[in-house]
């Protein structure tokens, strides 16, 4: 790799680190700002990286990660120390269980006064190493700039995740700063104040040596994780033997963006019906035929080969209970602990799936004579039957009264007018579930939502990721009245940036995903009831425009209007009130 001096008169920690960033293409980086960190913050905004500070620590994080998730690069958050820190916990370990690659640069107190009581100084590195794959402290100036490129790598390496680095606040300050504030030129007249001179002298000497002679790398380069042509081969003769084949796809197939055309096309040419799951809803747009979107335990329990592409035997397939044991299962997973969660597979493949699924789709073609799917006609065509008939319940059900607005056709009409570049962004329970049941990503990478963790809180730094990386698209982000709580405040972040996106509140005064089951099991409705809270004129205290939505006659026109108002650079709120269904009775998973 070659690499570039750093130049210019007196080098700080945080330039040091914001031209690693320059190096790696970091185009944001997400923050809420604190003494500890205020270097690294001034000196990317120096160098043209686009600082988006936000309402608290989780969002930043959170949309570090949805950049990480839309791009392929790397998302970068910077937080003070402490309760800065701290506040990221929760969306860190979101990261880590959906493999997104994430830095987070945490600040941290001074070298010379860690362990001593000072502000904010605690133990992070312990708080920490459950939930990233690698993390550092940094303890020399010229320490920093291969610490953060270690960082990089080993977000991206293998089975991507966050990693921290924390970087102490007197490294990041000019050096005179430190010296002054450490009181090195103090005039000494005891013995002790003269050891104590010296001993910071030494300390600061070693701190700030070799500043000059520090270099920044190019950023190294990483291709997907290929399976062996024996693997693939195996794997092409089981499908082409198959007579009822499913394929699941998952998050973990479109970690490398660039390439979903080509691994939409691969799945389409096998021919075989699918199911798609997080990231990768959308990658075969709203209405492919052979993208089956209901009734999967159904076409689990009759298939006969069940290919994963990066879906693990988690709660979410019943711990591998939905595929029978007849079946031949067939997993493809970067990791090898996710490979055999559960259940051991008949075949398992350690590669990344989405390139797997490309080159599967080349090794079929031969062995099936076909990539249109008529060698699974009627398996497709009875598949395609339950589905249309699952589709005409949802659009019964929608057509029902229900007090305020029916949350299915809510839902049904953003299909309606959602735009061909749009992003949907999830975070709630009982209506956003229902959303996922009735509104289609228009194409890949068009869906964001938590993952596995299940997590409430991801949406308005979700939101602001999915903003800046498409800019031209329309991003909605889908909420339910309890999880919008968690983000509500980033409208403040949004209305600040210039960054127009509409938020829909399914407000049901209740956090109903719980009450379903705590009410019929329990008897009880303890904890889980809410009021019809006046969200939209929260937004307008936050900057945004806020609408209120009562009535289902209503709804055509506020989603207009939302529309137009975010096309204007402005943040909307949809509060829409919901009447109660029991579409999602029995629904709850634990």
């Amino acid at each position: 790799m070659t690499g570039g001096s750093i130049t210019g008169g007196s080098v700080t920690g945080g330039d040091l680190v914001a031209d690693v960033l320059v190096k790696q293409g970091v185009p944001y980086l997400f923050t809420l700002c604190g003494g500890h960190i205020s270097p690294i913050l001034v000196s990317a905004k120096q160098r043209g990286i686009q600082v988006i500070d936000v309402r608290d620590e989780a969002s930043a994080a959170f949309a570090a990660d949805a950049v990480s998730r839309l791009t392929g690069t790397v998302g970068v958050a910077a937080v003070t120390a402490g309760p800065g820190v701290t506040n990221t916990i929760t969306a860190i370990k979101n990261a880590q269980m959906a493999q997104s690659p994430l830095v987070l640069l945490g600040g941290a107190t001074g070298t010379i006064l860690k362990g001593r009581g000072s502000l904010q100084d605690i133990d992070q590195l312990a708080l920490f190493e459950p939930h990233v794959k690698w993390m550092a402290s940094v303890d020399r100036v010229r320490d920093l700039v291969p610490a953060v490129e270690q960082a990089f790598c080993e977000a991206r390496l293998g089975v991507p995740g966050p990693v921290f680095v924390e970087c102490p606040v007197d490294l990041l300050y000019e050096e005179s700063l430190i010296r002054e504030q450490y009181g090195v030129n103090k005039e000494a007249r005891s013995m002790g104040e003269k050891a104590l001179q010296w001993y910071l002298k030494r300390h600061l000497n070693r701190l700030f040596a070799g500043v000059g002679k520090v270099r920044v790398e190019e950023p190294a380069s990483f291709e997907p994780v290929a399976a062996g042509r024996g693997e693939v081969r195996r794997v092409a003769a089981k499908l082409a033997a198959a007579e009822r084949p499913l394929v699941l796809v998952g998050s973990q197939a479109m970690l490398h963006p660039e390439r979903a055309e080509q691994i939409a096309a691969a799945v389409d040419a096998l021919g075989v019906p699918v199911y798609l799951s997080g990231m990768a809803r959308g990658l075969l747009g709203p209405d492919h035929s052979r993208h089956m979107r209901h009734q999967r335990r159904l076409a689990l329990k009759d298939a006969d080969l069940v290919l994963l592409a990066g879906v693990p035997n988690d709660f979410r397939l019943d711990y591998g209970r939905h595929v029978p044991r007849r079946a031949k299962l067939i997993s493809v997973n970067l990791s090898d602990h996710d490979l055999t969660k559960n259940r051991r597979p008949s075949i398992g493949v350690l590669a990344d799936p989405g390139l797997f699924l490309e080159s599967l789709a080349g090794e079929a073609a031969g062995e099936t004579k076909t990539g249109d799917g008529a060698r699974w006609a009627e398996w497709i065509a009875g598949l395609r039957q339950r589905n249309e008939e699952r589709e005409s319940d949802i659009a019964e059900r929608a057509a029902q009264e229900t007090d305020y607005v029916n949350p299915l056709h809510l839902c049904r009409e953003i299909d309606r007018v959602l735009d061909d570049d749009s992003v949907l962004v999830a975070d709630g329970g009982d209506f956003v579930a229902t959303a996922s049941y009735t509104i289609r990503p228009r194409g890949p990478l068009r869906w964001l939502d938590p993952g596995v963790f299940g997590t409430l809180g991801v949406g308005g730094g979700f939101a602001l990721g999915a903003r800046l990386t498409r800019p031209s698209a329309e991003v909605w982000l889908l909420y339910g009245d309890g999880s919008s709580a968690y983000s509500l405040a980033e409208i403040d972040t949004c209305a600040r940036h210039g960054l127009g996106l509409i938020a829909v509140i399914g407000n049901d005064a209740g956090w109903t995903q719980i009450a379903r089951e705590q009410v019929e099991i329990l008897e009880d409705d303890c904890g889980t009831v809410l009021r019809h809270s006046d969200y939209h004129l929260v937004a307008e205290g936050y900057g945004g425009k806020g609408l209120l939505l009562e009535r289902p006659e209503d709804v055509a026109g506020v989603l207009a209007e939302a529309k137009e108002i975010a096309a204007g650079g402005v943040p909307v709120v949809i509060n829409a009130l919901l009447g109660k269904t029991d579409f999602r009775k029995g629904s709850i998973s634990i």
